[in-house]
């Protein structure tokens, strides 16, 4: 489970979105930053024991940090109000399918697949999703997976990809720009014993999909 003062920081953190406060309220940060990263490191266990790469992480090489680049940003609030880690293979910064856990007031998450993957391997994907559709479309219409996902996500184009007919038979898969699910998990759920079956139910069930995906990359 996820203790109860882990969300109270970030639901704190939202009202008080600045360094004094944040400075002010270290030690709290501190022990949910803790709390993240032990459950975390359950999940990078749980992972490996059915995609085996996952041994080889740890939650700091996963783990996004808590400061905003604000730069490029209207948004100026310094500090993010969630913790996620993205479990993938090379770790946060990669953008190989895997596994990303998401933990934000009103906004839990076990989500997976590819999100905004380079242009070079999005076609890789469009190019397997030409050639041999099948598996994909056998996935994503799994009566477990529509349970657990609803459906694919992620966005799309408006129109056909270059290279592809507008009337091609899976033009609806070809335009997305990325492929991702989502298992949404609530508040009250995240401080139960057993949150962390419902995690996992939802980050095994991804596998298929990375799993066709990597297929096409590699």
């Amino acid at each position: 489970m996820i203790q109860k003062n882990t969300l109270k920081f970030l639901k704190d953190l939202k009202k008080n979105n600045d360094r004094d406060w944040f400075k002010a309220n270290k030690k709290e940060y501190d022990l949910a930053k803790e709390d993240f990263i032990q459950f975390t490191q359950r999940l990078l266990n749980g992972i490996a024991e059915f995609d085996s790469w996952a041994a080889d992480l740890t939650p700091k090489d996963c783990m996004f940090r808590i400061n905003r680049d604000t730069r490029f940003s209207k948004n100026k609030d310094p500090y993010k109000t969630n913790f996620g880690a993205n479990m993938s293979r090379g770790g946060r910064k990669s953008m190989y399918p895997g596994y990303y856990f998401h933990i934000a007031p009103g906004d839990t998450f076990v989500a997976g697949g590819m999100y905004k993957p380079e242009s070079k391997d999005l076609a890789k994907v469009r190019q397997e999703i030409d050639y041999n559709p099948s598996p994909l479309i056998d996935i994503i219409n799994d009566k477990e997976f529509k349970k657990l996902y609803g459906s694919l996500d992620g966005e799309q184009l408006k129109t056909a990809p270059k290279g592809y007919p507008k009337d091609h038979e899976n033009i609806d898969l070809l335009r997305y720009k990325g492929f991702i699910v989502f298992h949404r998990i609530d508040d009250k759920d995240l401080h139960s014993e057993d949150l962390y079956e419902r995690c996992m139910l939802g980050l095994k069930g991804i596998l298929p999909l990375n799993q066709y995906l990597r297929t096409a990359l590699d």
